[in-house]
């Protein structure tokens, strides 16, 4: 195990009526607010008028930035910088999923910035403050909620890149929230939740007995409440444990003393960099055609992989078939539970694919597993087709 220091601030706030404590949480944060929301689904579901209820009973003023994209962009950011300046806005509240979030973290740490925000994204500068953000969670994906990780598109550049920003105050978990969200970006999420665990078991790391059985129970938890959650999407148990997980499984517990990859991320920031795609998605396309390239370089690894968390028969095989079983029953998952497959299914082909490869890797070889070059990345991606 790698030495480490482990320090999360966010208070997590989960259940039923939880939203609930949004009022006095708004009288501690001071009386402007910025809302940051998508594209109208918590107008459509009713949210939106109790969480402006509630922030008007705690004396709010409230300022709005609606909008924000799937893969939220630099421009949108950019406005709610100059909207928290001019109104002198004291906090943030994100309504919504990781990009929302994710969007509301960029401005919380530009407001402050006197550079431009895009610079922490391309490593010219570290985030030193930023504004107060609350969170209320209305799609479990991305653990946005309770890192301090956020992701921006710059959209003239098609460029992706994800920065250290800055933690919640606090974030309001009710699992209701999330029963109106459509079936495939609830497939997105499951795979975005599973792919952060990805990214953090597969290491080279020894010694790890209790990382290694945290991220293969949230892997074992999220498979077995994916199809009851899909089948009805009310079940408020399945919906719960997803959610949970989907939190757990990025807020700073399972890469303690772990050295991480992140590279299939990098991958898939690429191509939705230029084809704008669903994150979720690319990552169910991606992470199967990388663990297939990768796997030799700790094939003990990818055995325990497919005996823990997919039980598979090791007896009679060798390593290599044990392997191979684990990565093909994470394919034959992601299938049954109707994510993308291959990158044809956005209808791209080869045509960008080195400009992909070239953007996955812009501050040079990406991953610690393997690590890939642009080329490495090229044959991932062409694999991905």
């Amino acid at each position: 195990m790698e030495n480490f220091v482990y320090h999360n601030p966010t208070q997590l706030i989960f259940g039923r009526g939880q939203l609930a404590q949004l009022e006095e949480k708004a009288r501690q944060l001071g009386p402007t607010v910025l809302l940051v929301y998508g594209g109208g689904s918590i107008k459509r579901t009713g949210l939106y008028d109790k969480v402006i209820s509630l922030l008007q009973s705690a004396g709010c003023r409230v300022h709005e930035l609606p909008g924000v994209e799937p893969n939220p962009r630099l421009g949108t950011v950019n406005k709610g910088i100059e909207l928290c300046r001019r109104e002198g806005v004291n906090w943030i509240l994100a309504v919504g999923g990781g990009s929302v979030i994710d969007a509301a973290k960029a401005v919380a740490i530009g407001v402050p910035y006197e550079g431009d925000v895009w610079d922490f994204y391309t490593r010219k500068a570290a985030a030193q403050e930023a504004l107060p953000l609350g969170t209320v969670l209305t799609l479990a994906a991305t653990g946005s909620e309770m890192n301090r990780g956020s992701v921006v598109t710059n959209w003239e550049t098609q460029e992706k890149h994800g920065a250290s920003t800055t933690f919640p105050a606090f974030s309001i978990l009710d699992p209701e929230h999330t029963f109106s969200v459509p079936r495939d970006q609830t497939i997105y999420g499951i795979s975005d939740i599973l792919s952060h665990v990805f990214e953090q078991y597969f290491t080279h790391t020894t010694e790890i007995p209790l990382q290694t059985r945290f991220a293969e129970s949230i892997m074992k938890t999220v498979i077995e409440n994916a199809e009851r959650a899909l089948a009805n999407p009310e079940d408020y148990d399945a919906r719960a444990n997803i959610m949970y997980c989907g939190t757990m499984a990025l807020n700073g517990t399972l890469p303690v003393g772990v050295t991480t990859d992140w590279a299939t991320h990098s991958i898939e920031h690429a191509v939705s960099a230029v084809y704008d795609i669903p994150h979720g998605g690319g990552l169910a396309i991606i992470f199967p055609k990388w663990m297939r390239y990768v796997y030799r370089e700790n094939v003990a690894r990818f055995v325990r992989f497919a005996t823990e968390v997919w039980n598979v028969d090791p007896a009679g095989k060798t390593d290599d078939e044990v392997a191979l079983e684990g990565i093909a029953a994470t394919e034959a998952f992601f299938e049954r539970i109707g994510a993308p497959t291959r990158l044809a299914d956005y209808g791209i082909t080869d045509e960008h694919l080195q400009l992909m490869a070239e953007k996955a890797t812009p501050f040079g070889p990406i991953g610690q597993f393997k690590t890939l070059t642009s080329d490495d990345v090229a044959q991932i991606l062409r694999m991905s087709l």
